[in-house]
């Protein structure tokens, strides 16, 4: 199960730019809406989105599947409301377990970062954010990839980002044909 959190506040692009991607790539991703009922969530810049589960939903899918990957997308307050949710708190703990991907973007790094799943490894984030990087090497870079943990910056990289899921999850090959049908490279 590849699983993308969004809570109110996150950065629009940076969500729905790797979901987009990565069904492109024929993935079978879901995004979670972290409101406590319902399923629409309100970005950052005022625009609704409809995920495709309820926060409930996906708790109830976690005792079935198996987490191959969990997306948090940045934006605020949209980040510090995933950290302050204990359903993604309880999907973190159920990827590490599990050996799954764990890609964050712009200030949701933090989350990892906070946790210590960063310490030894090189990652990224918002400026600004690096400082709840719990013993990463700050890199600066647009995405990072390092081990089962993915970062990237912001919006600006956010295709970037979803290239880099789906070449991990797909192959580079994938992601060479979707970044050259979308102009991306």
């Amino acid at each position: 199960m590849i699983l993308e959190f969004l809570a109110p506040g996150f950065e629009e692009i940076e969500a729905l730019a790797p979901v987009d991607i990565l069904r492109r790539a024929g993935l079978d991703i879901c995004t979670a809406a972290i409101t406590g009922g319902g399923t629409v969530v309100n970005g950052a810049h005022n625009i609704p989105v409809t995920a495709d589960l309820t926060e409930e939903e996906a708790l109830a899918l976690a005792e079935t599947e198996k987490i191959e990957m969990i997306i948090l997308p940045g934006g605020m307050p949209g980040a510090a409301n995933l950290e302050a949710s204990a359903t993604v708190q309880f999907f973190l703990d159920k990827a590490v377990a599990e050996g799954a991907y764990i890609a964050s973007i712009c200030a949701a790094p933090m989350i990892p970062g906070k946790r210590g799943l960063l310490k030894g490894r090189r990652a990224t984030c918002y400026p600004g954010f690096e400082q709840y990087l719990d013993g990463a090497e700050y890199t600066a870079g647009r995405v990072e990839t390092d081990g089962t943990m993915i970062t990237s910056c912001g919006m600006g990289a956010a295709v970037e980002f979803g290239l880099a899921l789906t070449a991990i999850l797909k192959g580079e090959p994938a992601a060479e044909k979707i970044a050259s049908a979308v102009f991306a490279k």
